[in-house]
């Protein structure tokens, strides 16, 4: 029998349902729903709670197989928790371009300033520049809320979200020739391609 029959078993034998077993192990529904299911393995700190208060020894609930697959979906929802903070971080450092001297202020004075004193440009470009980081700040925040709740699909998007937002962000200063912006903007994009090729790498 394998891990998620035998979770299955001792849940019924104790008539719980999934929403009440879930509760008690301080995991959720979803979680006990996805195990059941024989779609992944509880980490060790979920076996060990398991053992416990089904009162069983964790090689009765999962054999020595089971227990590497476990170890390996762990290291994988770590890796992925890791560079979705790390990136939704770098979003929310984006936040910084609203106040940093990074923007061109025309020809007519070559010296950079930060976007709220932009003189050289029309209101609603600087309506977009705004508009575009305070988007992706928004963005990184929701990812770094998102990243403490067991929503690996949620935390998905938000990836995807932010390199969009990126990629539009550099897209749009470097097209309205703000090369220090866009260069950041470049810069961030980078570095989050690079920490979701190295992870995808090290799984």
């Amino acid at each position: 029998m394998e891990f998620n029959e035998k979770l299955q078993e001792l849940r019924k034998s104790r008539s719980m349902t999934q929403e009440e077993l879930a509760e008690a192990l301080f995991v959720s529904r979803a979680a006990i729903s996805k195990w059941e299911q024989g779609r992944g393995y509880p980490n060790l700190d979920s076996l060990k709670e398991i053992s416990r208060f089904f009162s069983v020894s964790i090689d009765d609930l999962i054999c020595s197989e089971e227990i590497i697959f476990a170890a390996e979906d762990e290291k994988k929802e770590c890796i992925d928790k890791y560079i979705s903070l790390i990136c939704n971080t770098l979003d929310i450092f984006l936040a910084l371009l609203l106040f940093l001297p990074v923007f061109g202020n025309g020809t007519d004075n070559p010296a950079s300033v930060s976007l709220y004193a932009l003189t050289g440009l029309s209101t609603w470009i600087k309506i977009v520049f705004a508009a575009l980081i305070v988007v992706a700040v928004l963005n990184g925040i929701c990812g770094v809320i998102i990243s403490h709740f067991d929503k690996p699909v949620w935390n998905r998007h938000r990836l995807v979200t932010g390199m969009v937002l990126s990629i539009a962000c550099a897209a749009v200063f470097i097209l309205t020739r703000q090369p220090y912006a866009g260069i950041i903007c470049l810069a961030i994009l980078v570095v989050k391609g690079l920490l979701i090729g190295k992870g995808k790498s090290l799984l």
